[in-house]
């Protein structure tokens, strides 16, 4: 089972507790964010977005997050579609703080509509939550909820 650590990118630093804390409970997750990031690993991932048992969308204050903010949509309709035991964890800061105005003015923008249409949604395996904390604490339940029921699959017929 793996957790994939989608959303804000770039320089964020979110990711380094979340992976920390994984590790810790040995947890195995996908972390999109590297150094040098180039075309060819779009692939790899579209193929965790399609195929992780739980996904992470935090889109911080600290960068538009427009691409990020595309992908939620994206994920929810593959949560949905494929398998309705994949979990969509959410969280939108309402601000941007990032320095031309124009941008953060569409973001603020994007961030209210796409929260809106969010909302909307009455999906029992999509989560929003208010702050990267319950971010993490939702992952780590979400995990482990689905690893008892893996390990009850093998009562089916």
């Amino acid at each position: 089972m793996t957790i994939g650590l989608f959303g804000t990118c770039g320089g964020s630093t979110w990711r380094n507790s979340f992976m920390e804390s994984y590790d810790n409970h040995g947890i195995s997750y996908f972390n999109p964010q590297v150094e040098d990031w180039d075309p060819t690993l779009a692939e790899i991932e579209a193929e965790h977005l399609a195929n992780d048992e739980i996904i992470l969308f935090p889109v911080l204050a600290e960068t538009s997050g427009l691409g990020s903010l595309g992908e939620v949509g994206f994920s929810i309709l593959q949560s949905i579609k494929l398998d309705v035991n994949r979990n969509v964890i959410v969280m939108i800061d309402k601000d941007c703080t990032v320095e031309d105005e124009a941008v953060r003015k569409e973001s603020i923008r994007a961030r209210a509509l796409v929260m809106a249409h969010l909302r909307k949604l009455k999906y029992p395996n999509v989560y929003s939550v208010k702050n990267l904390p319950d971010m993490m604490l939702l992952s780590l339940e979400l995990h482990a909820v689905e690893t008892l029921r893996k390990s009850l699959d093998r009562y089916r017929f």
